[in-house]
């Protein structure tokens, strides 16, 4: 099947890359009602030679539009138009693509690592919410339903955490939660009496320590280093502290440095804690989240069945920030205790969003989107990681991460809060290492979020990052 030529009106000194002025003209085409919702792209090999530009280009602005929504992809068949939005109006994104370079700037943020929510898979989530509302057994339901979430999403975790994870379970060992916030407060609820003592790591995740210290607990930092957290300082620790009665860790990448733990110290921590006697809740954030090599398996996959573990994880990071669903794996009797106190504050989930998740696991829907999202994303990242070589060069450093949502980056020299102020005032928004710690001496770095920013907002945003800057003669007088 053939498709017409395109002519498009493309700016002939672009300010931006090349391929966002190629996607900007398609957009001001399908805005203008030259091309219709459902009407066929030409293949990209095609356009590229009628427009005289690389193959490359013209993909990457058929990727940018996919992503945006603009264009979807049918396999076999082509690249058409989006066909959700109807004739002469505009589509999904408020802002077109050309105006990323001019006037994005005043919405810019480095996230702590949210996915872009764009990406998600709207369309198979909502037919599987439309079928999860009107079966008959949600239609007929006369009770709230089980504590520990719909049986149907706790057999499908249970086929998911095998195949990907490693990690070998039943359901009924599984708890479904309002997101992982949740998952770590009923964690700490079980494992924790108040005024016992959690380490944590640090640098680390400050709404665990929220929701730690909400549930009576004491929060006790454990130094982070290059491969994570300090097992030498931890056992110190225990031997010090007869209070301790949990360890928190993210251990496939730390939040926030993104180190992976190794194998070695991850079997020092297991037969540490086992030792000890102590609870471990293993933060399994972003395990979806791997672009080189595969990813490593959770400390639940090699822990004995014997050891107090209470596995945590999210769909969060999988689809949307606003797709509010977790879960936690753990062992009776603290299984037990965290679906009692979940039973005191939420009498059950949402069923018909618990019964969706289930479709898409089993349709094999969210196993598609979680390949594509990582191809995009890994794009995204090293996009990130060229521009802020070019632009920063020795004056920052870091290690491309292999996976997850977000870059450490390391400022020895400069005031990382000073530094984030100055971008502030010129348009972008940064986490410096002072969010992320407990007490002084705060990490002289970032933590760049990236997977929400599309490649044009990325690098505006470097952009900003290096004109701001404190390098001068007068920031180096006040540093010293």
């Amino acid at each position: 099947m053939s498709s017409p030529p395109l002519a498009l009106d493309i700016e002939k000194d672009p300010r931006g890359p090349l391929f966002l002025a190629i996607a900007e003209a398609i957009t001001r085409d399908i805005l203008r009602g030259r091309l219709s919702p459902g009407a066929r792209l030409p293949g990209t090999r095609s356009l590229a030679r009628a427009l005289g530009v690389h193959r490359n280009t013209v993909n990457a602005a058929y990727q940018e539009l996919l992503t945006q929504g603009w264009l979807q992809a049918e396999p076999a068949r082509g690249t058409f138009v989006a066909r959700d939005f109807p004739e002469g109006m505009e589509g999904p994104v408020a802002v077109p693509v050309a105006a990323v370079t001019e006037e994005v700037a005043p919405l810019l943020a480095f996230t702590d690592g949210a996915p872009d929510p764009r990406m998600m898979p709207g369309k198979a989530l909502a037919r599987a919410f439309r079928r999860a509302v009107l079966s008959p057994a949600f239609l007929a339901g006369a009770d709230y339903g089980d504590t520990r979430g719909a049986p149907v999403l706790r057999r499908a975790l249970t086929s998911y955490l095998a195949s990907d994870r490693g990690v070998v379970t039943d359901p009924g060992r599984l708890l479904i939660t309002r997101g992982c916030q949740m998952a770590l407060f009923l964690a700490a609820k079980a494992a924790l009496k108040p005024g016992q003592v959690i380490a944590v790591e640090e640098p680390g995740y400050p709404l665990a320590w929220e929701a730690f210290r909400a549930a009576g607990a004491t929060v006790r930092g454990i130094p982070v280093d290059e491969g994570g957290l300090s097992v030498a300082a931890l056992e110190r620790a225990l031997d010090e502290d007869s209070r301790i009665e949990a360890v928190y860790v993210t251990p496939h990448h730390q939040y926030p440095t993104t180190v992976t733990m190794g194998a070695a110290r991850r079997l020092r921590l297991l037969e540490l804690v086992e030792r000890h006697g102590v609870t471990l809740i293993e933060d399994d954030y972003d395990h979806e989240y791997r672009f080189e090599g595969r990813p490593v398996l959770p400390l639940a996959a090699r822990a004995s069945a014997d050891l107090p573990l209470i596995y945590v994880g999210s769909l969060s990071k999988l689809l949307s920030p606003g797709i509010r669903l977790g879960y936690a794996m753990a062992p009776e009797p603290l299984l037990s205790a965290m679906a009692a106190a979940r039973a005191a504050i939420d009498r059950q989930g949402d069923a018909p969003l618990e019964a969706a998740l289930a479709d898409l696991i089993g349709d094999g829907d969210l196993g598609r989107h979680a390949r594509k999202a990582r191809r995009i994303y890994r794009a995204r990242r090293d996009v990130l990681a060229a521009a802020l070589r070019e632009h920063l060069g020795e004056r920052v450093a870091f290690e491309t991460p292999a996976g997850g949502l977000a870059l450490w980056l390391r400022c020895e020299g400069v005031a990382a809060e000073t530094w984030a102020a100055r971008a502030g005032e010129a348009g972008l928004t940064l986490l410096p290492g002072s969010c992320f710690a407990l007490q002084r001496p705060v990490p002289p770095a970032f933590r760049l979020g990236y997977a929400a920013l599309d490649e044009a907002r990325i690098l505006r945003a470097v952009e900003i990052l290096a004109g701001s800057w404190p390098g001068g003669k007068r920031d180096q007088l006040e540093l010293g």
